[in-house]
């Protein structure tokens, strides 16, 4: 299967699910999933590279904590990404994000993620594939 993302419904806010061939490319498919939260990825160019690195205890908190370095990264940068690259060893995660301040009248943001949270977390094998999803709060 390819790497791909998707939104699924949960009440008010808004689960983000990532899947690829390893666990670090479901993380860089959840990250589009993030974004597509906001925005069409399609229409955020890769401009600017911003690194970011986090650790935890496992792969599902290190999910979250991913997630939540990434909003942080677009709150206070004013960006939006639509290309990752993520390493993930030992309970650490290194990336990098590529993306563009906000522009309203081309990225037309539907919502402000304000995080990342633990309801219906989760990092598994999916098929052949990974899976990587969490409910982001919108």
């Amino acid at each position: 299967m390819a790497a791909r993302w998707e939104h699924y419904d949960h009440r008010a806010d808004v689960g983000v699910r990532g899947f690829g061939a390893t666990p670090a490319e479901a993380f860089e498919q959840a990250a589009l999933a993030l974004t597509a939260a906001v925005a069409d990825p399609a229409s955020v160019r890769p401009l600017e590279r911003v690194e970011l690195r986090c650790e935890a205890p496992d792969d599902e908190l290190l999910l979250a904590a991913w997630l939540n370095a990434l909003v942080y990264e677009m709150a206070t940068r004013r960006m939006l990404f639509s290309k990752f690259r993520v390493r993930i060893a030992d309970g650490e995660l290194s990336a990098e994000a590529w993306g563009e301040p906000v522009l309203a009248a081309r990225h037309h943001p539907a919502v402000e993620v304000k995080g990342a949270t633990y309801t219906t977390l989760k990092i598994a094998h999916h098929g052949e594939d990974w899976l990587a999803q969490t409910i982001v709060d919108v």
